[in-house]
């Protein structure tokens, strides 16, 4: 049986597939690296002064890099791609592969069945490895928060660590352990039964076992609360006791060990269900929040809007229509005493104040519900989007690195960064706005999605075209012209010449531009300032320096064959002449009107083209000495 061509796995495809792999698992471990002292940077002050053993820093690590493999596959494809193929455009791999008629897609498919598969994989870890990995992980960290902290009293300021303490302790001699001017706060018995201890200096022990503390105190006092006695009756003749002391003993228990906790409840949690059981979640949950705000409904609809009359259908305060009694509110109201009239004001008062605050705490109770279900929808779209992601992201770093052609991690790391950064803005901000009710959830999940994806498809349409859209060195010419920054020839010695330049030729040609360099100097004066209407309206058809300019460059591009080193040394120190900011800025006539009448516009250009003019004046002034130089070169090597 034959495959289609199409469906062959050729050796150029195996070149590719493998180049692309060993970057990605390099780029691989560099992200999960990062994501992971991320992960350690939000939670290191639970992890400070609890002597943790290495087993449970260990389970944290690995727990954590089994929930970030979803976040952190993409940015590694994005970055290995513009690796590999800013590796095969800046070694010309790229360009033999193009030679030999193969397309750019074609030579991006493997590497895309395989960035497929990638995303099938992350769909994986994150649906079934992540969500256990997820309880796993927030149980270790719980039972960190949970664990007692390894005693190290800082000095100067009040320790809280100790549950039921609060130490005070100025000074500190770390060689000897002794403690000065020591306060203690004991809060064992609540509030009315605190006892605080003074000391002048103490010692402090931790037990073998890290389930107790001990404090030896000398030369202090002791005050502690007494207003409740044994028979929980105020004693009004002692209100506290004081106690002096030479030396006391301070036992508190405490357990420094790691054990362990119970994190079950922790299954509720969004992050740590699959998409089988968000959905189910989902179903309950919107069942359970509808029933809710029906009875809310219901009851606002009986306490708000129903009115209990209890009024006698009196003359005075009432009337009929159609066999209808209605209550004549402004007649009952006027008929009281302003005593009533206080009361009632009083008591609608105090109704409606009741009403915005049951309100308030059931709108906060919905909105509680509602973001609970939001993140619900949130966390089984995600696993969707993080998949697709890996896709996305190969079509924006391969072609990229197909227009840009730098391997190396400096541009691929940076375009990569810039992306993953745009990435994380839109899709934290959708998150968020769709977690909080203000978008609809599918717009919150995919507007990442929708916004890298065309991206992604521009990019591989121009990189398919061969476009310069992100070449380098294109921007730099540009801001190089923007900006005025001078170019240098660059002309080596040739080891290898065919043609040699023919001197006379040369030689005749120099002169022609010193003269005509000469000529324009002195017909133009271009020490002076010019005039705007020479500026913005010079005949263009008019552009001496811009053909000698042109001339200039091909008598250098022919003399650069020569086999003198004088010479190519002369050449190199020949200008290039930047002519057109002597004649006006545009063709169309109307533009150049508009840039006059623009602000600031047409002043920028006017001092653009000063300085360009007398810029253009110190370069003609050079070009007609290194010319002559030239010259003198040419007739004292023989060459003419």
């Amino acid at each position: 049986m034959k495959w289609p061509d199409f469906l062959r796995i050729k050796k150029l495809d195996l070149f590719i597939i493998k180049s692309f792999s060993l970057l990605l698992a390099g780029t691989f471990f560099i992200c999960l690296f990062i994501f992971i002292m991320q992960l350690l940077w939000r939670w290191v002050d639970d992890f400070v002064g609890k002597g943790l053993d290495l087993d449970v820093l260990a389970q944290f690590f690995y727990l954590g890099s089994l929930t970030l493999v979803g976040q952190a596959l993409p940015l590694a494809i994005l970055l290995a791609a513009l690796m590999t193929f800013g590796n095969f455009g800046e070694r010309l791999e790229l360009l033999a592969m193009k030679a030999a008629g193969i397309p750019l897609l074609r030579i991006m498919a493997p590497i895309a069945v395989e960035c497929a598969l990638l995303g099938c994989i992350s769909f994986y870890f994150q649906n079934v490895v992540g969500p256990n990995a997820q309880v796993k992980l927030y149980t270790v960290l719980y039972s960190i928060k949970q664990t007692s902290p390894e005693v190290e009293i800082p000095e100067g300021v009040f320790y809280d660590k100790i549950e039921g303490f609060n130490l005070f302790v100025k000074k500190k001699d770390k060689e000897t352990g002794m403690l000065y001017n020591v306060m203690i706060y004991d809060l064992r018995d609540g509030f009315d039964g605190t006892r605080i201890l003074v000391a002048d200096s103490g010692k402090m022990q931790t037990s073998d076992d890290q389930k107790h503390m001990t404090l030896k105190l000398y030369s202090g006092e002791l005050f502690e609360n007494l207003q409740l006695n044994k028979d929980n009756k105020k004693d009004n003749s002692i209100p506290y006791r004081r106690e002096t002391y030479r030396e006391k003993v301070v036992m508190i228990e405490m357990d420094g060990g790691f054990s362990m906790q119970d994190g079950s409840f922790l299954k509720t949690q969004a992050a740590s269900k699959n998409m089988i059981e968000l959905q189910h979640s989902i179903d309950s949950l919107t069942l359970h929040n509808d029933s809710i705000g029906h009875n809310n409904w219901r009851a606002a609809m009986r306490g708000s809007y129903q009115m209990k009359n209890t009024l006698t259908h009196d003359d005075s305060v009432s009337m009929q229509r159609d066999g209808i009694y209605y209550i004549n509110v402004d007649s009952i109201y006027n008929l009281a005493t302003k005593a009533q009239k206080e009361r009632w004001k009083r008591n609608e008062l105090t109704k409606l104040q009741q009403m915005k605050t049951d309100y308030e705490i059931k709108r906060s109770v919905m909105r509680s519900l509602d973001k609970d279900l939001n993140k619900h929808h949130l966390m089984w779209w995600e696993k969707i989007t993080l998949s697709l992601g890996c896709v996305i992201f190969f079509f924006i770093g391969a072609p990229l690195g197909a227009i840009v052609r730098k391997g190396g991690l400096g541009y691929p790391v940076l375009i990569s960064v810039a992306t993953f950064v745009l990435y994380y803005i839109f899709n934290t901000s959708g998150y968020k706005m769709a977690r909080e009710g203000e978008w609809y959830i599918w717009v919150g999940s995919w507007l990442s999605t929708i916004v890298l994806a065309p991206l992604g498809i521009l990019f591989t349409y121009q990189s398919n075209r061969d476009s310069t859209i992100l070449n380098m060195d294109a921007y730099n010419a540009f801001f190089r012209k923007l900006l005025g920054i001078k170019e240098k020839r660059n002309v080596t010695l040739k080891e290898v010449v065919i043609d040699d330049p023919d001197y006379r030729k040369d030689y005749k040609k120099l002169e022609e531009i010193i003269s005509v360099s000469h000529n324009f100097r002195k017909k133009n004066r271009l020490k002076r300032l010019p005039s705007p209407k020479h500026i913005f309206f010079a005949d263009r058809s008019e552009e001496t320096m811009v053909k000698m300019s042109e001339e200039l460059d091909t008598l250098v591009e022919e003399m650069g064959n020569s086999k003198s080193k004088k010479v190519i040394i002369y050449l190199n120190e020949l200008p290039i002449i930047e002519a057109r900011a002597i004649i006006s800025p545009f063709e169309n006539k109307w533009l150049n009107i508009l840039s006059i009448i623009v602000f600031p516009v047409g002043t920028i250009i006017y001092i653009r083209a000063c300085l360009y003019r007398l810029r253009l004046l110190r370069d003609l002034i050079k070009l007609e000495q290194t010319a002559k130089k030239l010259m003198e070169r040419l007739i004292k090597e023989k060459l003419v």
